[in-house]
């Protein structure tokens, strides 16, 4: 099954992330990927934190819901539209959404962030919760490939890849990370990080990834990839606005899994 991580390098304003985004998924169907993942906050990477509250959706409706649900009719194929902020009720929060529509443009999965970026060094710091509030369930969902496979899908966001929990809790064949990564922890754990989630779940990682200098001044890391579940880089774009393209295997997942059957071992 072929699948494209997306990888941009979102502004100020929805419209035209979303227009960039339509063209970036446009070329993944081209190419003919069965999956596309956008990155974290492809729709907009304000000059604030509170610039989230401005284009919070409530759930099931909303310009960025339908785009993607549009899209992914249109182009027929699997989107998980990075996330999106949706309302909480409370007007000074919301919640860091990762959403997945099949090729019918149904929504058929929602995953709230749960873990919650903090980090300062130097004149750069970042507090997600000073907005958001976390998620608390894992998510998954069932993809049929085109070629009769089924593959068990785990949502996560960025941050969360810091915690191996959760993803030995998926139970997942495909891990996606949809990220904005600093440049700074980008460097040094990005590449690291994604490769240590593949083999301890003997699963594919797909990673997109925001990537360069935004309107707002921040640098994020990029360097979106597709990770193989004995750790290989399939696919890799180092910065700037891209599609990179790769494919999963079922045949490889068994061949490893059968090989190191890590994922059955009993734990004392």
């Amino acid at each position: 099954m072929k699948i494209a991580a997306i990888q941009m390098v979102s502004g100020t304003g929805v419209q035209a992330n979303l227009d960039a985004a339509r063209l970036l998924l446009a070329q993944a169907a081209g190419q003919g990927a069965e999956l596309a993942v956008l990155p974290e906050y492809f729709c907009v990477m304000g000059l604030k934190d509170t610039d989230k509250l401005k284009v919070r959706e409530q759930a099931g409706s909303g310009l960025i819901q339908d785009f993607l649900s549009r899209s992914a009719r249109e182009l027929g194929m699997w989107i998980v539209g990075g996330t999106l902020p949706t309302a909480t009720g409370d007007a000074g929060r919301a919640r860091n959404s990762s959403l997945a529509y099949a090729p019918s443009g149904a929504c058929v999965a929602r995953y709230d962030k749960i873990h919650l970026f903090r980090f300062a060094q130097g004149e750069e710091e970042h507090d997600e919760t000073r907005v958001l509030d976390p998620g608390t369930q894992p998510v998954r969902f069932e993809l049929a490939s085109r070629d009769g496979h089924s593959y068990t899908v785990g949502l996560s966001v960025c941050y969360d890849l810091r915690f191996p929990e959760l993803y030995r809790a998926l139970k997942a064949d495909v891990l996606l990370v949809p990220s904005a990564f600093t440049y700074i922890t980008g460097q040094a754990h990005w590449e690291l990080l994604l490769r240590a989630r593949a083999i301890e779940n003997l699963a594919y990682v797909v990673a997109a990834a925001q990537g360069g200098v935004h309107e707002n001044g921040r640098r994020t890391w990029g360097h979106s990839m597709v990770v193989g579940p004995w750790g290989e880089i399939l696919a890799e774009q180092a910065e700037g606005p891209g599609v990179v393209m790769s494919e999963l295997h079922a045949g490889r997942l068994q061949e490893v899994r059968q090989r190191l059957p890590a994922l059955n071992h009993r734990v004392l």
